[in-house]
């Protein structure tokens, strides 16, 4: 069986783990030595690492710099993680993952777009502890399932 780890890489992200002994989900941590011990661990039994390909924008209006500036370090610190385990990582844009999984767009479901996300996580795993904080990286997840051909 190919384990898969699925990683939302914001700070109010989470973390997707597919393996023998079913799907693992965690939330972002917030401290740089604990996201290290979850990270590497899960690394540690992993095949391949699909992480969101962010951008350069947070949402939120008036959003600073300096969150922005965060953001951008914490995706580097957790590329960081991965490089050091020589694990294969496959960057996947938010579209491309919402297509894969066809959860409609963020324009069709307003301000209802992460409730969505969230159910669609809960219906394709019910087994597994969903939050909002979890359920882009399960639905990742669930996308890299489908390209390693297990689904």
């Amino acid at each position: 069986m190919k384990r898969i780890l699925a990683i939302d890489p914001g700070m109010s992200g989470g973390v997707a783990h597919h393996g023998p002994s079913g799907v693992h989900t965690f939330p972002m941590p917030g401290t740089d030595a604990d996201i290290r011990e979850l990270v590497l661990t899960w690394l540690g039994v992993s095949d391949v690492v699909y992480i969101e390909k962010v951008g350069g924008y947070i949402g939120g209006k008036g959003a600073p710099g300096s969150a922005m500036f965060n953001f951008g370090r914490n995706v580097g610190f957790l590329h960081g993680l991965i490089a050091s385990t020589k694990t294969r990582v496959i960057e996947v844009t938010p579209q491309s993952w919402q297509k894969t999984i066809g959860a409609g767009t963020s324009k069709t479901y307003g301000t209802k777009w992460k409730a969505h996300l969230k159910q669609l996580a809960q219906q394709r795993q019910p087994k597994a502890d969903i939050t909002l904080k979890t359920a882009d990286a399960v639905l990742i997840l669930e996308h890299a399932i489908i390209k390693e051909g297990l689904k």
